[in-house]
């Protein structure tokens, strides 16, 4: 069964009955931890009870396969349904899987958690298939998702926030969701509880200098041509661990934006009144470098350049060559024959 991602949240705190396994997989670590918490509670009052729960690992199982039905089987000495988490979970366990789901004992509740597996994964592909399996994809939160997330957690400290502060909350954060998480609570301890509003500087002062540098600086940095800030960026999104993929993507939806507005404005439609159609809209710190773009940007070089990073995401998927000299070599090979580069 594969959990749609608008029902993700829901099904973690509340898994169909008829599941006995679950794998939480995905680029986003600190949202596979949170939904595997989740359901972790939906069986257990205590995530730390070491009756009712045992933690596993990749290795452990992949040596021992037999573990996973023993566990499984197990009854708890103080009694309750019991929680089997596997950690790592990797292909090496699809047929170790497939077999417990053929004829599977017990009650306890299986969680694998996963990191960013294919599509072509064998594991993916058995939680996806099997009727007493689900699987629940956690990719990093974008500006759909992220306004909720971010909202939901002041809300619940009493806080409100303005729509300045939740724009630069928005270009500020995304990349991981523990560390979104971590970063909003530093806020609202920041701003006291129900204190009222959370307005734009509060957000500058709290999160400003720790979360500046994010996958939208890449894509700015490439538009503008500008190759020393590029290069610094890619090293430290090297360092957060940003997969080439990620960075690519995120690059390429900068770019379909100014491809859209240009388009806008090439019909005789006023910049200005351009940008309004953007949602979330542009962070004012942003938005007079993304109109130099704009402007100097063609329609046909912005087209090109979408055709490179698609071009080079798919070549990451299908060839041998390392995902990230791929990626690094196309946003150079952009930005340096970006038309705002300063010669």
């Amino acid at each position: 069964m594969k959990v749609p991602p608008a029902k993700a949240d829901t099904f973690s705190k509340s898994p169909d009955s008829n599941i006995r396994a679950i794998l939480v997989y995905g680029p986003d670590e600190g949202l596979v931890q949170e939904r595997s918490k989740s359901l972790v509670l939906s069986v257990v009052d205590d995530p730390l009870d070491p009756f009712r729960i045992v933690d596993l690992d990749n290795d452990q199982l992949k040596k021992q396969p037999a573990l996973l039905s023993d566990e499984a089987a197990a009854i708890s000495m103080m009694g309750g349904r019991r929680v089997v988490k596997i950690r790592s979970a990797g292909d090496a366990l699809a047929n170790c899987i497939k077999d417990f789901l053929q004829d599977p004992i017990g009650d306890a509740l299986i969680i694998f958690e996963g990191g960013d597996l294919p599509a072509r994964s064998k594991l993916r592909k058995i939680f996806e298939s099997e009727k007493s399996a689900a699987a629940i994809a956690c990719y990093k939160d974008d500006e759909k998702s992220l306004p909720n997330v971010i909202r939901q957690t002041v809300e619940k400290e009493g806080l409100f926030i303005s729509n300045d502060a939740l724009s630069f909350l928005v270009t500020n954060l995304g990349t991981d969701r523990r560390l979104t998480r971590r970063e909003l609570q530093k806020l609202c301890l920041y701003k006291g509880k129900n204190s009222g509003n959370i307005e734009l500087e509060d957000a500058i002062a709290c999160i400003g200098d720790t979360a500046t540098l994010t996958l939208d600086d890449i894509a700015l940095s490439v538009a503008m041509g500008n190759i020393r800030n590029l290069e610094n960026n890619l090293r430290r999104a090297q360092q957060e661990n940003q997969n080439a993929i990620t960075i690519l993507r995120s690059v390429s939806r900068h770019f379909q934006k100014l491809h859209m507005i240009s388009g806008l404005v090439t019909q005789g439609i006023p910049l200005d009144k351009a940008l309004g159609t953007l949602r979330p809209p542009l962070f004012w710190k942003v938005a007079e470098p993304f109109k130099a773009q704009v402007r100097k940007w063609s329609p046909k070089a912005l087209a090109k350049a979408l055709s490179m990073l698609m071009e080079t995401e798919a070549n990451c998927k299908k060839t041998g060559s390392p995902a990230e000299i791929l990626c690094a070599r196309t946003l150079l090979e952009i930005t340096a024959k970006a038309p705002t580069r300063i010669r």
